[in-house]
């Protein structure tokens, strides 16, 4: 039961990397590719259907975390509390800036969100990068460290990267040349290796450390019904929502 949450939690692990991974991109992306308001707007309107969807394997990854690793959540939140609490600031700034930034017609309001949305989507990305040096080192190196920092601006890159590819293939001509949904995949999953590479070198500390056994069972009779309804939300957006006349069309929530 211990490798197969493992796997589970692999899963989600890499899932959020490569699929929040566009969004956060994006948001990195908006200042330099969304030169007018115009463009702005068509970038947010690209990645507007699929940011729900996509924190909730965020959600499904910590509920994980600290369900099926309990030990962890007191290493993670003392050793790595600055960390945390910028990430998550960074992610309230960043949905807060894609919700507000239409609420008002004026461009000074707008503008101030957008660069909220950059803001936040450079601390998550940066965040992710440093936190999992920590979490690769057993929480023993400090928070800001010189290769944390540096596997943080890797991180940061990758994502950007990701999202370029994103709007190039949800939107083709508009922010450079057009690219295959396999295209994308490729770099959905080198967006997911900084995950994957901690999973691997973590495993056996993982494994150490697992709940009990009971506690597994109950957490699979709990989870067993809420995984199909998850993934078939996944695909129903990536379906309804494929490139196309409405690319462009913002939701009425954003």
């Amino acid at each position: 039961m211990e490798v197969i949450w493992f796997v589970l939690f692999a899963i989600l692990l890499a899932g959020y990397f490569a699929l929040e991974g566009f969004d956060l991109g994006v948001g990195l992306l908006l200042p330099l590719l969304g030169r007018t308001r115009e463009g702005r707007d068509r970038m947010v309107a690209a990645i507007a259907p699929y940011v729900l969807a996509n924190e909730v394997w965020l959600v499904a990854v910590a509920g994980t975390l600290f369900g099926v690793y309990p030990l962890l959540e007191g290493e993670v939140l003392f050793e790595l509390y600055p960390l945390v609490v910028a990430m998550l600031l960074s992610w309230v700034v960043r949905d807060a800036g894609l919700w507000f930034r239409r609420r008002l017609d004026g461009f000074r309001w707008q503008g101030f969100w957008d660069a909220m949305i950059a803001f936040g989507s450079l601390g998550l990305s940066f965040g992710w990068g440093m936190a999992i040096y920590a979490a690769a080192t057993g929480f023993e190196a400090p928070a800001v460290h010189p290769v944390g920092v540096m596997l943080g601006a890797v991180v940061t890159l990758l994502f950007a990267f990701h999202g370029w590819m994103f709007l190039a293939w949800r939107a083709p001509g508009a922010f450079g040349a057009s690219r295959s949904g396999r295209a994308l995949a490729v770099s959905a999953f080198v967006a997911a290796l900084p995950a994957l590479g901690l999973l691997v070198g973590a495993m056996p500390y993982l494994l150490d450390h697992s709940a009990p056994p009971a506690t597994l069972n109950v957490l699979s009779v709990m989870a067993l019904p809420c995984a199909p309804i998850m993934l078939g939300a996944q695909i129903w957006v990536w379906r309804t929502f494929r490139p196309g006349k409405d690319a462009f069309r913002l939701p009425s929530f954003f």
